[in-house]
């Protein structure tokens, strides 16, 4: 009887905190030993002694004192040409009976999942100082010489740079805004019509008020999301001799490899991107909304009337800029022998034949990639699941340190992330440099945030009542989880495993630093096919990738239109 009780009681013994635990030491390593390493090396100098040396030369050297700048003014104009644009569009969208609205939201999606370094190699195609189809347009139509006028577009500079960053970071804006402006509830703004103020007036006095924390918290994205990039600046702005951070930290790593200040660099990146977020989270943690009076009676849109063809020429000019004409140069330059040259006479397979038959790098690259992605979005999926379930249904102590460390790393740029781990896993006991699973950290630690988000949603629609009757049935919490919460969670769970799959074969901040002869992916081959000017092979990889990326978006599509509630 005795030896029942006690096979009964093994049975039923409750693994929920030591694996907690467990967790904790796990995400503890995958997003504080990388930042661990970062600062003491950049506190250790040639000798092994603690110094500030590095730092010393990165704020009295103008070779990195320069970089700083240049990032901080090009993200602030990001950030306001990004307000410029999003916020008219978003309050068109949701104010106004502007038509096809539906249509022109899908298409902001477009430009929001496509990665910012195909829009460069884009706009290269298209704003080339030379060749560039838009200049070349310009030189025909006026009689001009290339190599002898000024082009109308020069994309080799700074100002390229902001423009195309801005054009794939203005639907962060976009969203802020638009999500709140379809919470607000519009009897202010009927009052304000009633008394007879027109419509610029209503949004200027009324509407702009009450949108202004999701306008700031959208700057303070923007401003994020530009400064971290470095696909975009290194293919626009180095050819022109400018440095960013970014590109900064990737040149102190060619040789011979000056890591002691790439890591002084890598922190005030990473303090910058810390107190941003902060700033963010409190403006929109400070944001509320309430009607007074009565249920609301929905929103009354505004006609346009006149104004509606200057409104669709703004979405048009930006769509376009951002969408219409990147993908067409891409489809074009695929599909042509010579992309500077005219399309008669010129069409070709040749660019297709070549990826995907000959290039040697390309069968290795998609392997590196698939593999990677599957890789990370599985674990990252079963990681996220197990830690958001007990973080978020508060079960065990130090549930607030799960959740912490899983949103951690969405303060750590991916170049920085990179740093940290080229520090933490070139040298004993774990020497993982050159391999693909030091990339596989890289990605699992960056999509952290990503899924515990999506997985968090997901779980609030199952109330807990159902994992607590499966407890008094004797199940642990762990087993009530892959029992009863995962099968109710499903759609959820799959959705989360296709947005860390989409955000690592798309990544390249991260990869540029880790990889090697033998783990390039497709982002970094691309990269590096940029150096020789292989436009043709370039636009058949980004072609590849946006097809991919969008048959993904397809299918987070299905499976989260049919989440269960």
């Amino acid at each position: 009887m005795l030896s029942s009780r006690a096979a009964t009681r093994s049975r039923f013994v409750d693994w929920t905190a030591p694996f907690a635990i467990a967790l904790v030491l796990l995400l503890a390593a995958l997003v504080l030993l990388p930042m661990f390493r970062l600062l003491m090396t950049s506190l250790t100098g040639e000798a092994r002694q603690l110094t500030l040396e590095h730092y010393h030369q990165l704020f009295a050297d103008p070779a990195f004192v320069k970089p700083l700048l240049t990032t901080l003014w090009t993200s602030a104009a990001v950030g306001v040409l990004c307000v410029l644009a999003a916020a008219p569009m978003s309050w068109l969208v949701s104010r106004t009976d502007l038509p096809g609205k539906r249509l022109l939201r899908t298409l902001i999606l477009a430009s929001f999942v496509t990665p910012p370094f195909l829009g460069a190699f884009a706009w290269v195609l298209l704003g080339g100082p030379n060749a560039g189809l838009i200049n070349q347009w310009y030189y025909a139509l006026f009689g001009l010489k290339p190599f002898e006028a000024t082009p109308l577009i020069n994309i080799f500079s700074a100002g390229g740079m902001v423009f195309v960053m801005a054009l794939y970071t203005f639907p962060y804006v976009f969203t802020f805004v638009a999500n709140s402006l379809d919470v607000i509830p519009s009897e202010l703004e009927e009052a304000s019509a009633i008394l007879g103020a027109p419509a610029w007036r209503t949004a200027l006095d009324i509407t702009l008020p009450l949108v202004m924390p999701a306008l700031l918290a959208g700057f303070l994205i923007a401003f994020l999301q530009s400064m971290t990039l470095f696909g975009t600046p290194a293919i626009l702005a180095l050819p022109a001799g400018i440095d960013t951070m970014t590109t900064k930290i990737w040149s102190l790593f060619q040789f011979p490899p000056q890591l002691g200040l790439a890591a002084a660099l890598s922190l005030p990146l990473l303090l910058i991107t810390v107190l941003l977020l902060r700033a963010q989270s409190a403006i929109m943690g400070r944001r509320g909304y309430s009607v007074i009076g009565g249920k609301s009676t929905g929103t009354r849109l505004i006609r346009l009337g006149a104004w509606t063809i200057p409104a669709l020429a703004l979405f048009a000019f930006v769509l376009g800029s951002s969408i219409v004409l990147p993908y067409g140069v891409l489809v074009r330059t695929a599909f042509v022998k010579n992309w500077s040259g005219p399309v008669v006479g010129n069409l070709s397979l040749e660019h297709w034949r070549f990826v995907f038959f000959e290039f040697s790098q390309t069968r290795l690259a998609f392997q590196n990639t698939f593999v990677l992605g599957i890789a990370a979005a599985t674990a990252g999926t079963i990681l996220v699941t197990t830690v958001g379930y007990l973080s978020l249904r508060k079960l065990v102590w130090g549930h607030r340190y799960l959740g912490f460390l899983a949103t951690a790393p969405v303060a750590i740029p991916g170049i920085v992330l990179a740093v940290g781990l080229f520090l933490s896993y070139t040298q004993p006991p774990f020497v993982l440099y050159g391999t693909l699973s030091i990339i596989f950290l890289a990605y699992l630690t960056k999509e952290l945030p990503v899924g515990y988000q999506q997985i968090g949603a997901s779980l609030k629609s199952v109330h807990p009542e159902l994992e607590d009757a499966s407890r008094i049935f004797g199940a642990t919490r762990l087993r009530a989880l892959f029992d009863i919460t995962a099968p109710l969670i499903r759609n959820g769970v799959i959705a989360t495993w296709i947005f860390i799959f989409i955000g690592s074969i798309r990544e390249l901040s991260a990869t540029i630093l880790l990889f090697t002869a033998r783990t390039k992916t497709i982002s970094v081959t691309m990269f590096d096919l940029r150096e020789s000017n292989d436009w043709g092979p370039i636009a058949v990889l980004s072609i590849t990738m946006l097809l991919i990326t969008f048959a993904m978006i397809l299918l987070i599509n299905h499976f989260t239109d049919r989440r269960l509630t």
